[in-house]
């Protein structure tokens, strides 16, 4: 139920309708006609540039068009006051019918308000850590991201399959393997574990090397080679284990797991080949020298070639390196051709900070490979940087001094982390303070908006009527003031947040919002400690049932958002 688009088309179908308006109208485009919340200067609920449009489109006055356009509007019973600003913009007050209808709305469709029914089947990947231990607190943000991502086009009523890209084929994965059989002959036999090798030093690989003695105490340590195949298989289970534990203590559960070594024992490489060599867009060549490689030191060698500038991409792309093995993109190529037969109407990559010039190639690849029909979108997280005593700490999964999600769940709680990852931007650089996430004030965001819904379970429980019990009400009782009324305008917001949020993939914008609802609620509050007339109870007993109603309606946003978050909303603090 959003009602910028409900009253912007009664507003566009009322000036259509008149006769007076018909060659302004006539075949004019009217999707720049907006209606948005006015400038907090204005005392209105609604601004609306339909006079400016018109104008310009019909070389008119947008102040006179706006003196025709008002009178015809405010004969709208939605409407009760209209006001012309600027150059021509109409700023608009809802009427008192039209608010009561809209609040009771709200209550009676309270579990979906602010959804924007759609029925699309999505994709989408994210964290796709490389299975060589548990996770760390720059997988933590994508993860978060991904999962509410995810939450939000649920709750939108689309159907979504969360999945992990597990890379278990590799040079990361015989480092890793290789990790393990030198800790397994260090508990074993007391063969001191390399430090010269370039190895994963990690103590969570004790663990994993602890583990698989446990279950296969007789394993054989003489000869790596033959028992590698058998012992990564063995590794990687364990440490796959392990991250779908932190994932779990993060809120977050995977649909699906798809494992690199299935491309190659399927052979799916050759088999995507052949589809787009059918249509000349695999081919063999030579590919140009890197921009700033020394033309003299360049050897050409003859490869498969993909021409993904065909479809956006800066250069075409090879598929296999100079020995002749596939390349990472091959494989990648691979996966996504996969993914297209599963028949997805979208697909969303959230990828890491380092993956960024990855995305051109792998969204010419999508293109290709599904005629254009099926669209890729990849998300960027950027950065977290964590500090510690004071510092920033860095972290390296290969020097085992890194900060692991299971670490920051020691600090802090699983609600302050999946809130303060969407604190920003995907694409701007987060700060993670351990301090500000720990106190109970303003300057915690999500302690801030918890604290929001606990003081109106509070207020219900002290009058000892249900948070959703029905209050009567009615027009002689709808006299907000100003506290009230920008609750009710922020309130009116929401539906049009969860659709930005939907369409751009930015779930910021919710906890942005919540915690902008959750500081009008609490100074409204804190004003009823120092005036009386503002005092929500007075001798056991509402002082206002608009107030009411209006805490019924932030409750609702407030479970509606946070669900969306995957964070808690505990009804006491």
């Amino acid at each position: 139920m959003n009602v910028f688009i409900i009253y912007l088309e009664k507003i566009k179908q009322i000036v259509l309708n008149d006769k007076s308006f018909n060659k302004i109208v006539k075949n004019k485009n009217l999707s720049n006609i907006i209606l948005e919340k006015p400038p907090e200067n204005f005392d209105y609920d609604l601004s609306c540039n339909i006079a400016l449009i018109l104008g310009k489109q019909n070389n008119l006055s947008p102040r006179d068009l706006a003196e025709k356009i008002k009178k015809l509007i405010i004969q709208n019973d939605n409407f009760s006051q209209i006001d012309i600003a600027g150059p021509g913009f109409l700023n608009i007050k809802i009427s008192k019918k039209a608010w009561i209808k809209n609040i009771q709305n709200i209550l009676k469709n309270k579990n979906k308000y602010g959804s924007n029914v759609s029925r699309r089947k999505y994709n989408i990947e994210f964290v796709s850590a490389n299975p060589t231990g548990p996770l760390h607190v720059g997988h933590c943000r994508g993860a978060v991201f991904g999962d509410v991502i995810s939450n939000l086009l649920i709750f939108n009523g689309n159907k979504v399959t969360k999945e992990f890209y597990v890379n278990d084929y590799g040079n990361q994965i015989n480092i890793f393997t290789e990790s393990v059989f030198h800790r397994l002959k260090e508990i074993k036999l007391k063969v001191p574990f390399p430090s010269n090798k370039g190895l994963y030093p990690g103590s969570y690989i004790i663990d994993i090397a602890n583990k698989i003695i446990k279950i296969n105490p007789d394993i054989k340590l003489d000869n790596l080679k033959k028992i590698e195949k058998k012992l990564s298989k063995e590794a990687i289970k364990h440490s796959m284990n392990l991250i779908k534990l932190d994932l779990k203590h993060l809120g977050i559960k995977h649909d699906n797991f798809f494992y690199e070594t299935e491309i190659v024992k399927k052979n799916l490489i050759k088999k995507c080949l052949m589809i787009l060599k059918k249509d000349k867009l695999v081919i063999e060549g030579y590919l140009q020298p890197p921009k700033g490689e020394n033309q003299k030191n360049w050897k050409s060698i003859k490869k498969l070639i993909f021409k993904s500038t065909s479809f956006g991409d800066d250069n075409d792309r090879s598929l296999q390196k100079d020995d002749g093995s596939w390349t990472y993109f091959a494989n990648d190529l691979a996966y996504h051709s996969h993914k297209v037969k599963r028949n997805y109407d979208n697909l969303i990559n959230i990828l890491g900070a380092d993956h960024t010039g990855y995305i051109k190639r792998i969204t010419a690849a999508v293109k290709a490979i599904s005629k254009n029909k099926i669209k890729l979108t990849c998300k960027v997280c950027q950065l977290v940087k964590l500090y510690k005593n004071g510092q920033p700490f860095k972290m390296s999964k290969r020097l085992g001094d890194f900060i692991s999600v299971n670490d920051l769940l020691k600090e802090v709680d699983k609600d302050s982390i999946r809130f303060m990852m969407l604190n920003r931007g995907n694409e701007s650089e987060l700060e993670f303070d351990f301090s500000k996430v720990l106190e109970k004030n303003k300057d915690n965001p999500v302690f801030y908006v918890q604290y929001c819904y606990a003081r109106i379970n509070s207020l219900f429980k002290t009058l000892k009527i249900n948070l959703y019990k029905d209050i009567s009400f009615n027009i002689e009782d709808f006299k907000p003031n100003d506290f009230e009324n920008k609750l009710i305008r922020k309130i009116i917001e929401w539906p049009k947040v969860i659709d930005i949020a939907s369409t751009k993939l930015e779930p910021h914008r919710i906890t942005f919002y919540l915690y902008d609802l959750s500081t009008i609620f609490h100074s409204y509050w804190s004003q009823g400690n120092k005036n009386e007339e503002l005092k929500f109870i007075i001798d056991g007993k509402m002082n206002s049932k608009m107030s009411f109603k209006i805490f019924q309606l932030i409750s609702i946003i407030l479970q509606n958002g946070m669900s969306i978050l995957g964070v808690s909303l505990p009804k006491k603090m």
